[in-house]
């Protein structure tokens, strides 16, 4: 028997407390009307607007996240919506335009679950009894996000480079004292295996018969899980990202309030700007990939690329995007799945190739309209200068030597030099 099969089914629990985050790209089509900034949840006293979130990020990564002063990013709806066991608390957008994608945005959805939250994260990955050919599996009816952004923001069709196969989720599940595959022997016993199986099929979005995880290479799936505490670590894939608690869940008061109050905002945060340093590198590959289509063009291209190269380092490029050690530790966990550091660093490796066959080109050019300059000049230049030496004002004799220096013109460009210096002025470059 395999561990697998050992660990208890997670799809008949309900822990504790269960959150749903739900993020998919958007397209805006005007300025909502909604409150601006963050969704503000609330514990006791402590109130997560955006003043008090940008404390734990550096000024670049608040930008980009909450916006500036009379420049707004992200606006938040709060909603009431209860249905099949789901609560929809709130709704917000975040702006995140692109070069080549003005109106690009994240919509962000957030829910209460108050049943077992494996199979809702099963049906939203299309994995449960929803179609595979829904779009949104598991949104639907109230929960429809075409219905909810209706006039404000278009979903983007699945088959745009900024969509995912499935909508991003990251759960939260504190559980209870029956809960024990998830709990540690102790405050700070020995954590049982169970409890990361039960970690990835929160943030996979399967049970072992949709993805058996084979013990040969679990470690490999299981190494960004990020050991927050002895009360809850998180694990971060491709699709989606959870958080699981270690210890009974006591209720009002408990610790994990706190702990699904972070997964929501400065946790949540922290995914949302890998999510924009994901779509800004897959715009700069494909604007690497273009560069070649118009060869005429290759010196604007390449411009345009390093310029947009620089405004996503100065913008957005952030690998420790906080003092908050949890929050850059999930963000390292997010580029890691998309292999962010190794592709961004191939782009900057490609365009520098690009803009060095530019420089060359440019000085290809240059010399060759100096040696243009110096075969069309000597002949003539030579030609006036013995006129003046003899003395010679003879309109004639000035016609007849410069139709001689025409001709020696001609005949010099027709030599291998000459086809180089034209050549060169061409920049070189075969079917220009």
């Amino acid at each position: 028997m395999t561990a697998a099969d050992a660990t208890p089914a997670l799809d008949d629990v309900t822990g504790a407390r269960q959150e749903l985050t739900v993020l998919l790209p958007a397209r805006l089509r005007r300025t909502p009307g909604w409150a601006q900034g963050p969704f503000p949840f609330e514990l006791g006293s402590r109130r997560t607007d955006a003043a008090t979130r940008s404390t734990y990020f550096a000024p670049a990564s608040a930008r980009a996240l909450y916006g500036a002063p009379g420049r707004p990013r992200r606006w938040h709806l709060p909603m009431d919506v209860k249905h099949d066991g789901l609560h929809l608390i709130g709704v917000e957008l975040l702006r995140a335009a692109t070069a080549r994608a003005p109106e690009h945005a994240l919509a962000v959805l957030h829910f209460t679950v108050e049943r077992p939250l494996l199979p809702v994260l099963r049906d939203i990955a299309g994995r449960g009894s929803a179609a595979l050919g829904t779009p949104f599996a598991g949104l639907t009816g109230p929960f429809d996000p075409v219905r909810l952004l209706d006039g404000i923001a278009d979903v983007r069709d699945l088959t745009t480079p900024f969509a995912v196969a499935r909508p991003y989720t990251v759960a939260f599940l504190s559980p209870t004292a029956r809960h024990t595959p998830a709990l540690r022997d102790g405050l700070e016993g020995e954590l049982p295996a169970t409890a990361d199986r039960w970690l990835w099929q929160l943030a996979s979005r399967s049970n072992p018969q949709d993805f058996p995880l084979a013990p040969e290479t679990a470690a490999n799936h299981l190494k960004d899980t990020v050991r927050i505490s002895a009360d809850w670590s998180a694990l971060v894939l491709r699709q989606g990202a959870a958080f699981l608690g270690h210890r009974p869940d006591t209720g009002d008061g408990d610790f994990y309030g706190f702990g699904a109050l972070h997964s929501r905002t400065v946790y949540l945060d922290a995914l949302l700007l890998g999510s924009l340093q994901r779509d800004h590198i897959d715009e700069l590959t494909d604007e690497l990939s273009d560069v070649f289509a118009s060869p005429r063009r290759l010196a604007r291209r390449v411009a345009t690329l390093e310029r947009n190269i620089a405004l996503f380092r100065s913008g957005y490029w952030r690998q420790h995007l906080t003092a908050h050690g949890p929050a850059n530790e999930l963000l390292l966990a997010f580029q890691n799945q998309h292999r962010l550091p190794q592709r961004f660093t191939e782009i900057l490796t490609e365009a520098a190739d690009y803009s060095r066959l530019v420089q060359t080109q440019e000085s290809q050019q240059i010399s060759g309209a100096l040696g243009v300059l110096t075969i069309l000049g000597l002949p003539l230049g030579t030609a006036l200068g013995i006129l003046q030496v003899l003395d010679d004002d003879s309109l004639s004799h000035l016609l007849i030597a410069l139709a001689l220096s025409v001709v020696v013109t001609a005949g010099v460009l027709t030599t291998r030099y000459g086809r180089l210096v034209l050549s060169s002025l061409r920049g070189g470059w075969k079917g220009r």
